[in-house]
């Protein structure tokens, strides 16, 4: 029997429901259950492909290429269980297959309504493929109270009636406020949430509360009094040190036992925490430590490269150092800040993905800075591209290298991809296609050159990355590329779009169409951020 975890949360945004339902499946995962975690946004876009990263953060894409919410990249890091097109649903979506079917006449003359309609839409989404699963793990976006978020609630409040007695349960994630001036902290807040959720008609089985200070059993009897719960049920949850290290926070604090009791599970095997106590001993006891500088264009919000941040910090793990991340604004190389100066301290720069002119340059003189003075690069995406542009610019000698993304150029390095190949068949695109869902998304296969650092850095010729981009690397532009030293040394299948680059002169320079970092895990670290990482500490050794 497949049971169900509905997450809520209360008082405030940006609590952590995303990590604590990632913790808490792993915490069932170590205890040898099979999860899943589903994420539904209330906002009306049908995915966040085309929405700013200072929005939405990143956008995190699954190996099947949907654009999802970031939170999905929590679930992948903390479980290793690979998200799916079916793991994130918008109300955009739900509301745009409505109006399909209803264009199409499927409704048979009925009036379409937020009930049933929209809330049948809302649970086929939620028990959809769980058929080989023990716990699903449903996060709902947004706020209790949120106007948004009401046909949601509506539908898993309807689930719970459907589903079987003990197959479903209700975690609120709440806010206690420390009040410093009276050096108390407040649960009213979290009495006012939960009042909110029950008079929608969900009443809550665990409260997950987070707070700055420790929560006093006086607190925690408060709070299950007033809010209808049992004082076990009242899970406090302090800042942690690392995201990391929330597993072993929530377990010391018991949520996982609670959410068995829940469910009536009394016999489930005690968690095999050897994972996570490796992750948290190399984090804790590093041998050293190296500085990367990430030269971006929205270094501005921390969120926006929140799985390249991860990677790197993967990478650290690996080689048993700590990665500091030293983020730089592209645009203020444009702007005469002192490029020597910003960069000479770092051990390896990386030039990640993003879209549109600005900053293009300020990264472009990054790549040729990290190449002309032996430092370790990574481009990701847009940073392969960039790396490509200056390659021909300066090795190769064709001075008017530039992309077709930033306007005309008579030397197009860089173009729109019109069309390629995909499990679906031929893809094909054109500049005035919509822009959503309309890239090259998901997991495509590579072929990488026998000899290349690439290749051994992978240890196999064949590889599968995950893709998001609308710009690829002109193949017609090889040889004079190659020539300056820049070698094309992984291709699609077919051989026509470029997938890597390297320079096998240069300490370790390497240069992706792909994203990497959606793949990294804690404790499976991303071979191309580990391999970095390294060259980074032989760089750190240097200076």
């Amino acid at each position: 029997m497949t049971r169900y975890i509905f997450i809520t949360g209360g008082v405030v945004s940006s609590l952590g429901k995303g990590l604590m339902a990632a913790s808490l499946a792993a915490l069932l995962q170590a205890r040898g259950f099979r999860v899943r975690i589903r994420k539904f946004d209330p906002y009306l876009n049908v995915d966040p492909g085309t929405m700013s990263p200072y929005q939405h953060g990143e956008v995190y894409v699954t190996d099947d290429g949907a654009e999802t919410d970031l939170d999905l990249g929590h679930y992948e890091r903390f479980t290793g269980v690979s998200a799916r097109q079916s793991d994130n649903v918008t109300q955009g979506r739900v509301y745009q297959t409505i109006i399909q079917r209803e264009r199409r006449g499927d409704y048979l003359g009925a009036t379409v309504q937020v009930i049933p309609h929209v809330t049948d839409e809302i649970k086929a989404f939620a028990t959809a493929d769980t058929e080989d699963l023990d716990f699903v793990l449903c996060e709902i976006g947004g706020t209790v109270g949120d106007i948004e978020s009401l046909p949601f609630m509506e539908a898993i409040r309807q689930l719970h009636n459907d589903l079987d007695r003990g197959q479903s349960i209700f975690v609120h994630v709440t806010l206690v406020p420390y009040i410093a001036a009276a050096g108390e902290l407040k649960t009213k807040p979290t009495q006012r949430s939960v009042r909110d959720l029950t008079s929608l008609g969900i009443q809550p089985d665990i409260l997950l509360c987070r707070c700055e200070h420790p929560l006093p059993d006086s607190e925690r009897k408060k709070i299950a009094l007033f809010c209808n719960v049992r004082p076990e049920a009242v899970i406090p949850a302090l800042d942690a040190s690392s995201i990391y290290a929330v597993p072993h926070q929530y377990h010391a604090e018991g949520l996982d036992e609670e959410v068995l009791r829940a469910f009536g599970i009394s016999d489930a095997p005690a968690p095999k925490m050897d994972r996570w106590d490796d992750i948290m001993d190399r984090r804790q006891n590093p041998e050293g430590e190296v500085t990367i500088g990430v030269v971006g264009k929205y270094v501005g919000l921390l969120d926006a490269y929140k799985s390249l941040y991860e990677a790197l910090n993967h990478g650290g793990l690996a080689n048993r150092v700590k990665v500091n991340v030293k983020w730089i604004d592209a645009e203020l190389f444009e702007k005469g800040d002192d490029i020597v100066a910003s960069l000479e301290p770092m051990h390896g720069i990386l030039v990640p993905g993003g879209f549109g002119v600005r900053g293009s340059e300020g990264k472009i003189e990054s790549v040729k800075f990290a190449r002309e003075r032996n430092v370790p690069f990574f481009g990701i995406c847009l940073g392969m591209q960039m790396a490509c542009i200056e390659g021909a610019r300066n090795t190769a000698g064709i001075a008017d290298a530039s992309t077709t993304e930033f306007g005309e150029t008579s030397e197009p390095v860089v173009g729109l991809i019109t069309e390629w190949m995909s499990k679906e068949g031929l893809q094909q695109r054109t500049a005035e296609t919509d822009l959503g869902g309309t890239m090259r998304l998901g997991a495509y296969p590579a072929k990488l050159t026998g000899n290349s650092v690439v290749a051994g850095i992978y240890g196999s010729n064949d590889i599968s990355e995950r893709h998001r981009h609308r710009y690829e690397v002109n193949a017609s532009y090889r040889e004079p590329l190659e020539k300056g030293g820049l070698i094309f040394s992984g291709m699609s299948p077919d051989g026509t779009l470029p997938e890597i680059v390297e320079r096998p002169d240069h300490p370790w320079f390497v240069g992706v169409q792909f994203h990497p970092e959606l793949k990294s895990k804690p404790f499976d670290p991303h071979p191309l951020f580990a391999s970095f990482i390294e060259a980074a500490v032989k760089q750190s050794r240097l200076v």
